[in-house]
């Protein structure tokens, strides 16, 4: 049995359906988004200390639509950040411990054998997954096999889940917060890059300053925080992610964007040690990730006018993910970010905009 078609079955993959906040003008849709930026902030330190830059690309990831990755090494918070700013948030909000024997079908659901109450007759209904909802979490995302990573292929690019042939919507907002430890590889499937850049961005928890994690001593040894309210409302979220998409950006800026991800494609005319150092350069996905986060990343600051520096500080979540470094980089210890902060040298702004 599928499901009643979607009238907004003919909208573009990621693109968000229209909502009644459309009606305000440009300018109330920026102050909004700024305004719910830092509600969501407010309810996130109740729970959440320092990592000011992780949570600025958490909500950038968002305000844009896209999937998010967080990498970090056990005890760092990625899990309880990810439900925290679900609980900020008044979206349906599941959790997928991801093991080694989860199969496709305990993602996206499968059929099931029912008994019809009034024919009396057996028929198959389907039965929807976890996938099914506003925000899911893959907490460690890198401990069950390929088959299994690849259940939210389709959910992560198209929105819509296939099972058995048929094809089921997903509600829009849809995000996809993954988890992922950087050091345990033990009983791990590394992800395939084709699932990794669908991934907007990769998140890099590092540890707290010494005052920061005596300051997350002292809360997680005392009394409970106070309970995080839901402050965004899902009509809101559609309407900032169409926001962040209209918002003009200079072709310059866009320019630049395109041109950090073609110069860290081992090509010719790239330089020497992107040659020397990479096997794959970034997709086509990463120049359209820097433009959506940069405009993400202006609104939430207040701005309307997305800026190089704007795309530059976007330039290692959006890029580390997407670059493969070759045997003789990693013989080097030469790291992604390393490579892409070369990138950055190699691309300085454009004299005619400083």
């Amino acid at each position: 049995m599928t499901a009643p078609p979607s009238p907004e079955a003919d909208r573009p993959a990621g693109v968000p359906a229209a909502s009644s906040l459309d009606g305000l003008d440009e300018g109330a849709l920026a102050d909004r988004l700024q305004g719910a930026g830092e509600r969501i902030t407010r309810e996130l330190r109740k729970v959440i200390v320092g990592q000011e830059a992780v949570v600025e690309q958490a909500l950038i990831a968002l305000f844009s639509g896209g999937n998010c990755l967080l990498v970090g090494v056990p005890g760092l918070a990625k899990t309880l950040l990810i439900s925290t700013l679900a609980r900020a948030l008044d979206l349906r909000f599941s959790r997928i411990q991801f093991t080694p024997d989860l199969m496709p079908s305990d993602v996206t659901g499968t059929d099931v054998i029912q008994d019809d109450p009034k024919t009396g007759q057996r028929r198959l209904s389907f039965m929807p997954g976890p996938v099914f909802t506003n925000v899911l979490l893959a907490d460690e995302i890198n401990r069950t096999p390929p088959k299994t990573q690849a259940a939210l292929l389709e959910a992560m690019q198209e929105r819509r889940v296939t099972v058995q042939g048929r094809t089921y919507e997903l509600d829009p907002p849809f995000f996809v917060f993954a988890t992922q430890n950087p050091i345990e590889l033990e009983g791990t499937y590394p992800l395939p890059e084709a699932q990794l850049d669908r991934f907007m961005m990769e998140v890099m928890l590092d540890y707290l300053s010494e005052e920061d994690e005596v300051n997350v001593v002292k809360a997680t040894t005392s009394l409970p925080p106070s309970a995080v309210q839901a402050v965004v409302s899902k009509e809101e979220i559609l309407a900032f992610q169409r926001v962040v998409r209209r918002l003009p950006i200079a072709d310059a800026v866009t320019r630049y964007a395109v041109k950090l991800v073609r110069l860290s494609r081992p090509v010719e005319g790239s330089p020497d040690f992107i040659k020397q150092w990479v096997s794959y350069g970034a997709s086509v996905r990463a120049a359209q990730a820097l433009v959506l986060g940069a405009k993400a990343r202006a609104l939430l600051q207040g701005r309307t006018s997305p800026s190089f520096e704007d795309v530059r500080s976007l330039a290692r979540p959006v890029l580390r993910h997407r670059v493969l470094v070759n045997f003789q980089a990693q013989s080097e210890k030469v790291t992604t970010d390393n490579l892409i902060g070369k990138l950055l040298d190699a691309a300085p702004i454009p004299r005619s905009a400083l």
